[in-house]
């Protein structure tokens, strides 16, 4: 028999069959494995339908380790007739080899994790550790290693392909991250599937490179008083300091005043010892109205090899205060105005303030709005006159290419609107007691039906004179009535027909007669 080393537990290893003379090939018989140096590697069952032991891995095995195992079985009946028991015995043994066979196996790490130690701000292409995978194999396959880099997205780290030596790329800073966790990948050169992953936790060292800084933001207070009044000795305030560093590198922290102020006429620091310090004060009578606010820089050292100090500002403020040392107020301005002023007549100041500018802004509003333009908006101007001689044509003849009844009526505007300075026809009677003359005319009739039909007209103007100029012109038998030809020499007009329109028009015939006759005259 042989078994791959891949094989896992529980897979079928091989088969071994008994055979009893007496009861035949279906007599039932089982099997048990009495011996061998396979034992706990390997197991036997019995298939009660075909009679055969089944051989079965019950552990790895490993072919670098062993290559061959050896198993003493034995194969006995399950009924036994008591007329032969003494016969027997009726069982039988067998030696069963089983050979390993070689598979190519994924490269094995020496260790299931790797735990590694580099200090903070190291530079670039600080060596980190090492890990370690080889090929179980026989062939022993060179292997290739590198870094996941879903672990690791900013690229804090390298690896040498070929040693597995991990190297930093860029210093890094404990405070911000104390642990850093990557995997790491082996796989074979030649068979680039056959790859194993092992787990590399990196420790930042810390580096006492932060100095201590103050806690909170700390705020003293004092009471103004006279000269003969005792010191408290209770402190101003008491502070303390933080350091992001470890506490390896600042077990205790110093509090102390610069140098260049270390007699202070004002205040003094005291340190307590336990990484606090108390601020006290030197003196008596602090007045708001000469300085109401004191600044005191405080040095804090932190007991780090070199050890790291800064110096930080405490804010002192002089208050007023009651008889049992209770503030009342820490502002000089307002310490000044309650001496001359009360908090109704500041009310009343400020009431008088607001009405004034109230004002001033009604006023600025009120002028603004008189200042209206004089210039009348083309839209709200009602004369017509512009915008009739804007629109017109190509002169009097050009009386069809704009039509003013459209902008009057917007009945107009889809209709054709015939011209009406026509010559009247001889088509009207002449009034009673009076002589026609040859082709004559009632002119009176004939103004009247023009006057009343312009009147019943829906489209017409609502002003005659628009629509007498609107549709006089040369074209017309009547002429054109614009008296800008008048003074011309070489006027065509003829009112000759004047003559034919009875006694009424005589004078106007005597005064535009024929050109010949005015001639004759002259």
């Amino acid at each position: 028999m042989s078994v791959s080393e891949a094989a896992v537990p529980g897979e079928e290893v091989g088969r071994v069959k008994a055979k009893d003379p007496d009861i035949g090939e279906n007599g039932l018989v089982t099997y048990n494995i009495v011996d061998g140096d396979g034992m706990e590697l390997f197991e036997i069952t019995t298939d009660y339908e075909t009679q055969e032991g089944v051989v079965k891995l019950k552990k790895p095995v490993d072919f670098e380790t062993k290559r061959a195992y050896s198993l003493k079985v034995e194969a006995a009946n399950v009924h036994i007739d008591p007329k032969f028991i003494s016969n027997g015995p009726f069982k039988d043994t067998v030696t069963v080899k089983i050979a390993v066979e070689d598979a190519d196996e994924p490269p094995m790490f020496l260790a299931p994790s790797y735990i590694h130690e580099v200090q903070e701000n190291a530079a670039a292409g600080t060596v980190v550790g090492r890990v370690h995978a080889k090929d179980p194999d026989a062939a022993n396959s060179p292997i290739r290693y590198t870094i996941d880099r879903h672990t690791d997205l900013d690229r804090f780290f390298s690896i040498n392909p070929e040693d597995g030596f991990i190297k930093t790329t860029k210093p890094l800073d404990r405070e911000e991250t104390a642990w850093l966790n990557i995997s790491v990948f082996a796989a074979e050169i030649h068979n680039h599937h056959q790859e194993a992953k092992v787990p590399v936790a990196i420790r930042v060292l810390d580096v006492n490179d932060n100095a201590p800084k103050f806690a909170a933001p700390y705020e003293g207070f004092i009471c103004e008083s006279d000269q003969t009044k005792p010191l408290s000795n209770q402190p101003l305030v008491t502070i303390s300091a933080d350091d992001k560093d470890d506490t390896a590198n600042g077990p205790r922290f110093i509090f102390s005043l610069p140098p260049e102020i270390i007699h202070n006429p004002n205040f003094t620091v005291r340190d307590n010892r336990d990484n606090t310090a108390g601020v006290y004060a030197r003196r008596g009578g602090f007045s708001r109205q000469k300085q109401d606010l004191y600044l005191l820089p405080i040095v804090i050292s932190d007991g780090g090899i070199p050890p790291m100090s800064s110096t930080n500002t405490l804010t002192i403020k002089v208050c007023g205060c009651d008889v049992h040392g209770g503030l009342l107020s820490c502002n000089a301005e307002a310490y000044i105005l309650n001496a001359g002023l009360s908090t109704g007549a500041l009310i009343a100041i400020l009431a008088c303030i607001i009405i004034l500018l109230v004002i001033v802004v009604l006023f600025v509003t009120l002028r603004r709005q008189k200042k209206e333009p004089l210039i009348v908006f083309e839209e709200e101007d009602v004369r017509e006159n512009i915008i009739t001689y804007d629109d017109e044509g190509g002169g009097e003849e050009d009386t069809e290419a704009f039509d003013i009844a459209t902008l009057q009526n917007p009945d107009g505007i889809n209709g054709f609107i015939p011209r009406k300075d026509i010559k009247p026809e001889y088509q009207y009677m002449p009034r009673p007691g009076l002589r026609p003359a040859p082709n004559s005319v009632d002119v009176d009739d004939f103004i009247n039906t023009r006057i009343q039909e312009a009147d019943n007209d829906p489209t017409a103007p609502p002003y005659d004179s628009i629509q007498i100029y609107g549709y006089e012109g040369r074209g017309s038998v009547a002429g054109s009535l614009s008296s800008l030809e008048s003074a011309t020499t070489d006027s065509d007009l003829d009112y000759d027909y004047l003559q034919n329109w009875g006694p009424r028009f005589k004078k106007l015939a005597d005064l535009y007669g024929s050109k010949d006759t005015f001639d004759d005259d002259s």
